[in-house]
């Protein structure tokens, strides 16, 4: 069956009814109760409310009510509220383009007004009376006396009754009721200084005390997000120029299957960018195991001049003067922290028992190739076994704690099958502790301070190699490799553009690429290690990447997952007997090495059993 398209009769060009106009202003703006609770909350927050209280009936379709104790508005600006383009928010382009408030176009009460019975009241601290206005889809009534304490109310009841198409879109009460709650979970995670409250059909649902001292602030947060993300959570704080970013990202370790503990805020803004995704994501892809989401509450704080929020009307996307720029500098500063992140914890822990460890900067000891051999043996003479650790000596001098342990068992004319006696003196413990023994060929188990650790050998021995071979493919530079057959790429003018623009950074990571058109490019030299891979398909991948965002990590991304994979089979396979002076030069080397807590692939390297575990694992004193 042909379907044709219906005829149009065409119409003389004039200006559309007010009320017309808001109710299609409310089409961008009002979607669902739960962007009616959202420009209200954010006005309240603009009024400067320290208290919010919203109760809504049947997921908002019937009733949403919020009040406030912010500074109320003027008996002579109430019907002024609710009028299109009116706002006490900007009164210039400067304004706009130093905004410091969460809204400001002006336009949704008025669209809100005009698809629901409306009601606001409210009353300035100085006021002697509060004041009253209605709106029936759009037909004002009012200002008339009314009581009510410094502060505003808005009700807002029968949403959509008049636009009965965009009612029948809603969802059931529940499901818009939870996207309400969500909404509140963001907002309170964007102000600690703010109490919010929130009951559902008469109910209290969520109720967070204000308070911006650290104790409050915690509980806010594992009240949102979860007593585990707390405890699994790391302190970020960097700044750079203008830019700052403070919160807290989840270990890698504690991930989650689906994106729902992922808050972030730009300026107070609850913020959902692409951007900011990408530089996230890819802080995290070398950790984080496949298929698994982060979790973090992040707050990013710049001068207002290089943001434009005025992009979107829900306000939710962002455009940023320099995006490399931004880019780099959170991928940069959540990179930093999670490198590091449990020899961190470790530290902390020996330093609060009185120990001393220092890791060593893994640019500083990271030498190309050492380690075990990767062939799969089930034994091994003694002194073959000791191939690693000689290695390591030898070719990397930098290493104190492996030196020390080789030392220590020369020292004491240990054979490798013996046991390095007594070192468990407490002052001496690093923070993996000693090996005692190794299972099936595949768990390394150690005793440290607090109790018993449970290394994966191999998960473990990957994730120093590739460390190693990145620390050394960085130091000796990007190599390049001209082609036998240079490769023709037809392009966007954009993307051709992009190129003579970034054309140093190209040139840095070993690619050779020529303009030979306004669509085209000549590719005749890529970095070596990229030889045998699709370059095509990468560089238009990169290409494309670097126009939506403007920057790309891909490049870098292709050459890690080789690395990633060479250090993958050159790493210690299961069935390989190890000494136990094997087994404290790998422990040392993981204490030594950054993202040693994950493999490559985002699996835990080790865990920690402390004592009061072991002893509930055997009822001990219970």
């Amino acid at each position: 069956m042909v379907h044709k398209t219906a005829k149009i009769e065409p119409m003389p060009i004039q200006i559309l009814p007010n009320q017309l106009i808001d109710q299609i202003a409310a089409g961008e703006v009002v979607e669902r109760p739960a962007s009616v609770v959202k420009e209200l909350v954010e006005n309240a927050l603009d009024a400067g409310a320290t208290r919010i209280t919203i109760d809504v009936q049947t997921g908002g379709k019937k009733s949403i009510k919020i009040t406030d104790n912010g500074q109320g508005i003027a008996k002579n600006e109430l019907a002024l509220a609710i009028e299109r383009h009116a706002t006490s928010k900007i009164d210039s382009l400067y304004d706009l383009e130093h905004l410091g408030s969460l809204g400001f176009r002006g336009e949704a009460l008025p669209s809100i007004a005009s698809v629901s019975r409306f009601k606001i009241t409210s009353q300035q601290a100085e006021a002697d009376m509060a004041y009253c206005i209605r709106s029936d889809g759009g037909q004002i009534s009012g200002p008339e006396p009314a009581s009510h304490p410094p502060g505003t109310t808005v009700e807002v009841t029968d949403l959509f009754y008049n636009t009965p198409a965009r009612r029948r879109f809603l969802k059931t009460d529940r499901t818009e009721f939870l996207r309400i709650d969500e909404l509140i979970k963001q907002l309170s995670l964007s102000r600690f200084d703010v109490g919010f409250r929130l009951a559902h059909n008469g109910q209290i649902v969520r109720h967070a005390q204000a308070g911006d001292d650290e104790p409050l602030i915690h509980q806010r947060i594992s009240q949102l997000c979860g007593k585990d993300f707390m405890e699994q959570a790391l302190h970020i704080e960097h700044q750079r120029g203008d830019l700052k970013i403070s919160g807290w990202v989840a270990k890698p370790n504690w991930n989650r299957a689906r994106a729902d503990r992922q808050f972030f805020f730009i300026n107070g803004r609850v913020i959902k960018d692409k951007l900011v995704a990408h530089a996230i994501r890819q802080a995290y892809q070398d950790v984080l195991f496949h298929g698994r989401h982060p979790a973090f509450v992040l707050y990013l704080n710049l001068n207002p001049e290089l943001v434009d929020v005025n992009v979107h009307p829900t306000k939710h996307e962002v455009r940023f003067r320099d995006t490399r720029l931004v880019h780099d500098f959170i991928f940069g500063a959540i990179h930093q922290t999670l490198a590091p992140a449990r020899m961190q914890e470790q530290t902390r822990a020996t330093e609060s028992s009185g120990q001393s460890f220092e890791p060593t900067p893994v640019q500083n000891r990271m030498a190309f190739g050492g380690g075990y051999s990767g062939g799969q043996r089930s034994g091994s003479s003694p002194q073959s076994s000791l191939n690693y650790l000689q290695q390591i000596v030898a070719k990397d001098r930098q290493s104190p704690m492996a030196e020390n342990a080789y030392n220590y068992a020369s020292q004491n004319n240990h054979s490798p099958h013996q046991s390095l006696p007594d070192q468990a003196q407490d002052e001496d413990i690093p923070p993996l502790g000693y090996a005692k023994a190794q299972i099936h060929g595949v768990f390394i188990l150690a005793e440290n301070k607090q109790g018993l650790i449970i290394v994966d050998m191999h998960a473990a021995h990957e994730r120093i190699l590739y460390e190693r071979m990145k620390q050394r493919f960085a130091d000796d530079q990007l190599k390049n490799q001209k082609l036998l057959v240079p490769i023709q790429l037809n392009v966007s003018a954009r993307e051709v553009a992009v190129v003579e623009e970034q054309s140093d950074w190209f040139s840095h990571l070993g690619f050779e690429i020529t303009v030979t058109g306004e669509e085209s490019l000549t590719v005749r030299k890529v970095p070596a290690i990229l030889a045998q891979a699709n370059v095509e398909e990468l560089l238009k991948d990169v290409l494309s990447e670097m126009v939506a965002l403007g920057t790309s990590t891909k490049i870098e991304a292709a050459i890690n997952e080789i690395l990633s994979t060479m250090a993958c089979h050159g790493s210690v396979r299961a069935n390989h007997q190890l000494t136990l002076m094997e087994m404290n030069a790998l422990l040392r080397d993981m204490e030594n090495t950054l993202r040693s807590d994950q493999c490559n692939h985002g699996r835990p390297t080790w865990t920690q059993l402390d004592m009061k575990q072991l002893d509930k694992l055997f009822l001990r004193g219970q």
